[in-house]
């Protein structure tokens, strides 16, 4: 999803601009309600009238929808991977840009400051050898060239971090984000198909018809270029996973957020799934996953194929907030069994919305053979204990 985003769903709750926002065309982080559930921001009860609204499949049309699409609410580009230099020392990142709609339509007006589109990023890396998780946030108007989207040649940006493709398409992907003495700037590239996520790319997040998204991810991309950690540089590869949503609901009343999992096992498969969670604490059957082969194959899972169990708990030291410190994943079917575990405890978004979203190790078993792999994880707060 998301990744909350995520879903990415989800994520993330870059609706809550809309609540705090909307008489703003310059808004700043000052003005927003810090430590805001992502519940509340992608639930229902903001105004939704006279934005269009994911109801059925629809076909979709590259490159023009790795642009932007106005007439909904909410959309994100959501860039996560696991990275290494040639000595092992491995890193996490995530950089995700957001495009809000504070209106359905652009506000009349002579001036090109005005207008109804707010973007914010969300930039993070993770340098597991130290132990150390970086957070920063961005906003600003989608005005004057501040912050944008185009699809051809395709280019999504918020001042200077930027997602930036090709007069064709989105590959090969130039991935650059920089914030005080953190940096990243990579190259990605597809090896595996575009994976239409739910039913042919519309993915139903509640009951309500509406409550869903379009959504399609890329998996598995091939990651090289440099990671800058204060005045070190380091020459990386990996492993990165693209997720592209928009919508204008999602969450119904019930429901007040997700757990999200991109997980890249060794074999070559992938996982999406995520688990949306009822205010009680227990799952939503619209939890959904897929599972794609190390050939680009799909099978769309459902809730009651997974079994996921949340093993301990970690409580934020700087929040107070709780999250489970890990997961364990059964897919019978499958015959797998997998433990996914945080690369570091400490993940967690500190930001205008709170939540927690990291590199994460897989161990278990495929039948009676050991796996592994690495991908991310993303945990919104949780209002109760979580249930099965």
């Amino acid at each position: 999803m998301r990744r909350l985003y995520g879903w990415l769903v989800g994520l993330l709750g870059v609706a809550l601009l809309i609540s705090v926002a909307n008489q703003l065309f310059r808004p700043s982080p000052a003005h927003l309600t810090a430590g805001m559930t992502v519940g509340s921001a992608l639930g229902g009860n903001t105004e939704i009238t006279g934005y269009e609204r994911a109801y059925a499949p629809r076909p979709f049309a590259f490159p023009a929808d790795h642009g932007s699409h106005p007439t909904f609410r909410n959309e994100w580009w959501y860039v996560t991977g696991n990275l290494a230099d040639p000595t092992g020392r491995q890193f996490g990142y995530q950089l995700t840009l957001f495009r809000i709609a504070l209106a359905p339509q652009p506000p009349v007006s002579d001036s090109v400051w005005r207008t109804n589109q707010v973007y914010m990023g969300h930039f993070a890396l993770t340098d597991v050898a130290g132990a150390q998780h970086h957070a920063f946030e961005r906003f600003s108007r989608g005005a004057v060239g501040l912050a944008g989207v185009q699809a051809t040649p395709f280019r999504v940006w918020l001042d200077d971090w930027a997602l930036t493709g090709t007069e064709t398409g989105a590959f090969p992907l130039r991935v650059r984000a920089q914030q005080d003495s953190i940096a990243l700037d990579l190259i990605l590239n597809t090896t595996k198909p575009i994976v239409l996520q739910g039913d042919r790319g519309l993915s139903q997040k509640s009951a309500e018809p509406g409550n869903a998204s379009y959504y399609y991810s890329y998996t598995r991309l091939s990651a090289q270029g440099t990671v800058q950690v204060a005045e070190k540089t380091f020459q990386v590869t990996g492993t990165s996973w693209l997720d592209r949503e928009w919508s204008t609901s999602a969450l119904g009343p019930e429901q007040s957020g997700w757990d999200w999992f991109a997980l890249q096992l060794d074999d070559g498969r992938d996982l999406m799934l995520y688990r949306m969670r009822h205010k009680d604490g227990s799952a939503d059957p619209f939890s959904k996953g897929t599972l794609i082969t190390a050939d680009g194959q799909t099978r769309a899972l459902s809730w009651n194929e997974m079994d996921l169990q949340p093993l301990g708990e970690w409580v934020s030291p700087r929040t107070g907030d709780r999250y489970p410190a890990q997961w364990r994943l059964r897919l019978p079917a499958e015959s797998l069994d997998l433990t996914i575990t945080p690369k570091v405890v400490d993940q967690e978004m500190r930001l205008t919305v709170r939540y927690w979203e990291g590199a994460v190790a897989v161990t278990g078993r495929f039948g009676d053979q050991k796996i592994g792999g690495q991908g991310y994880l993303e945990m919104t707060r949780y209002e109760k204990p979580v249930r099965r």
